[in-house]
């Protein structure tokens, strides 16, 4: 497989733990293991400190694939195939759901890997692409118009990564019932679910919404445990899960033995976990509220909706007017050690920059990047 760099790794490659300040992450700050210990029941206690370090089931452990169905409505422990984080699922399902002389379409701006993969497996991928003059919205009636004879696979991210759309219920459905009617499989990234700041927006799972519907879900974002790699797929579709299942004999085979017992952990007592998430996102979103309020001058943004993310525009205006993203983020990260995400890095060239709002250092950050826009 030839395969184009991951743009946005690369960049994180270089600077994600060489500098003081990370305000374009887009998962929330690492759960502490002594605090995710703490909340073990009896038997998932007695799991952790039995473990034996072996192998593990390749299709993940059963009380964690129940445990996650029990994140669904319509789903069992059947529907649900564990990976090493997200990015193997989203590798394996694109490699098996899609080939030459297939058609999908992707949102766009978004994670490379979500129609990177596609492409090369050689489907041809069309980018559902997203507006900041429409509040980022999903626009049904042009992946309508989009669809064609060979389409086989509609993907979207929502929440969103960069820009923190979430569509509304009434979109949600239409799109829903616009694969269902055409017989296409509607892949649901949903790896920032229940990162939504009014809990009503809350949309159904996409493996809920249509028997052809795959949602993917993974321990980094909401559950704010990047540091466990366990991510999964969750499907009505079991034959779909059986080819990614053979798929990824030839990747990791099978998860993490540790990480599927603390994932267990995190995940029965995801209330605890994700109010946590919750009062960290909303804590930060009042300090860029602020900011965008106060320094016109530095930032415009459409506010997200969920998730910890944000793709606000750089004004750039006085000493800056003639930058972009690009200069900006460099001059900003060697002065103060803060560090900006340019839409470069998702293919999009002029001012915008992914700003992420999930870590505890976020107001030391801002404080940074108020200094330097004040010279």
């Amino acid at each position: 497989m030839k395969i184009a760099d991951f743009e946005l790794e690369r960049y994180f490659a270089r600077w994600e733990f060489a500098v003081r300040h990370l305000l374009c992450a887009s998962d929330l700050e690492g759960y502490p293991l002594a605090e995710l210990l703490a909340l073990a029941d009896d038997e998932t206690r007695g799991l952790w400190q039995g473990l034996h370090l072996g192998y593990t089931e390749s299709s993940g452990h059963p009380l964690l694939r129940a445990e996650i169905a029990g994140l669904y409505e319509t789903l069992t422990a059947d529907d649900v195939l564990v990976f090493s984080g997200a990015e193997e699922a989203i590798f394996c399902l694109l490699n098996v759901a899609v080939g030459p002389g297939d058609h999908v379409i992707v949102t766009w701006p978004g994670y490379q890997s979500l129609y990177e993969v596609a492409a090369a497996a050689g489907a041809v991928v069309s980018r559902h692409e997203l507006h900041a003059a429409d509040g980022w919205a999903l626009d049904v009636e042009r992946i309508r118009v989009a669809l064609r004879p060979e389409t086989r696979l509609v993907v979207v991210n929502a929440p969103h990564n960069p820009t923190g759309m979430l569509p509304s219920h009434a979109e949600w459905r239409a799109l829903t019932e616009l694969c269902a009617e055409a017989g296409i499989a509607l892949f649901a990234d949903e790896v920032y679910r229940y990162l939504e700041y009014d809990e009503a927006d809350r949309l159904a799972a996409g493996a809920d919404a249509l028997a052809a519907g795959i949602s993917l879900g993974v321990m980094s974002k909401s559950f704010a445990m990047a540091g466990l790699r366990i991510g999964w797929l969750a499907s009505r579709d079991r034959a779909l899960l059986a080819k990614c299942a053979a798929f990824k004999d030839y990747t990791t085979i099978c998860p993490s033995a540790p990480a599927e017992i603390l994932s267990l952990i995190g995940l029965r007592a995801r209330s605890t976990v994700l109010e946590r998430s919750q009062r960290i996102i909303a804590a930060n979103l009042a300090v860029l509220d602020r900011l965008v309020a106060d320094r016109p001058d530095v930032l415009a943004w459409v506010r997200p909706r969920a998730g910890s993310v944000a793709y606000p525009e750089l004004t750039l205006t006085g000493r800056f007017a003639g930058w972009d993203a690009d200069r900006f983020a460099a001059e900003l990260v060697e002065a103060e050690g803060v560090l900006l995400l340019p839409g470069s890095r998702f293919g999009q060239s002029g001012k915008r920059v992914r700003l992420g709002f999930g870590r505890l250092d976020l107001p030391e950050a801002v404080a940074g990047l108020e200094r330097f826009a004040a010279g």
